[in-house]
């Protein structure tokens, strides 16, 4: 497992789906049989993702398909996603890719000095260990520090759950001067300007260029295929003057 020794002074979120991989189509599956074990019916509509956590699709899936909710749907379906998507991680490198360059941009920054990597994102934790393990990723991602989809906050809420765990860990106090968040969605954006992180958007997903820049993100990336561009653009942002050397 990942361990990052003191001293840290800056921290590094990283959304996963469709920032550094692609992993729709065991995503769907995983989720199909889920709602099968759960509901004993067939998928007919899955919600759309959208930067969405786990749990909220999970709801609206569940209510598309006419299905009324109880105290114990969510943690089943939780329970059923994991084993559908493990039983399936074999499959993760065939059906699925890593973003182009997110390889080398992750290990790019974690050459960076003081830096601690993780995840904020909309999958449950153990999907997304699996989604970045299947692509020699999580060697570069301190999982104990991140946000995941099971944990039924606002991602902006959970960005400041994730700087808390890293003050647990490591003893470094995150505010939005060190703590920069990497993702795809306008969702990601506005999560990091309400949390007063800084934000590198990534066009790589279903926001555009556009979207991102009215959405406030502080600096746009088209992809992650130049290492030397994140790790400047995190570095700026993480930097001493933070945002306001820009």
């Amino acid at each position: 497992m990942f361990v990052r020794r003191p001293p840290i002074n800056r921290l590094v979120l990283w959304n996963v789906d469709l920032t550094l991989v692609d992993v729709a189509i065991v995503t769907r599956e995983s989720f199909a049989e889920a709602f099968r074990q759960v509901t004993g019916r067939p998928l007919v509509k899955l919600a759309p993702a959208m930067g969405r956590p786990d749990s909220e699709i999970i709801f609206e899936t569940l209510a598309v398909n006419g299905i009324t909710t109880g105290d114990d749907h969510l943690p089943r379906f939780i329970d059923a996603l994991a084993t559908a998507f493990a039983s399936r991680r074999k499959r993760l490198g065939k059906d699925g890719r890593a973003m182009p360059g997110a390889k080398d941009a992750l290990r790019a920054v974690a050459a960076l000095d003081g830096v601690v990597q993780s995840v904020l994102t909309g999958t449950i934790k153990s999907n997304a260990v699996h989604k970045l393990g299947a692509f020699g990723l999580d060697r570069y991602v301190d999982f104990e520090v991140g946000g995941y989809g099971e944990e039924v906050y606002p991602k902006a809420t959970l960005l400041q759950v994730a700087q808390g765990r890293v003050k647990r860990r490591y003893g470094f106090t995150c505010d939005g001067s060190n703590t920069v968040l990497v993702g795809d969605s306008a969702r990601d954006v506005q999560a990091a300007r309400i949390a007063g992180a800084a934000m590198v958007a990534v066009a790589s997903g279903r926001s555009t260029v556009a979207d991102l820049r009215e959405a406030g993100a502080d600096i746009i990336l088209r992809d992650l295929t130049d290492a030397s561009e994140v790790v400047a653009a995190v570095a700026r942002l993480t930097g001493p003057a933070g945002r306001k050397a820009g």
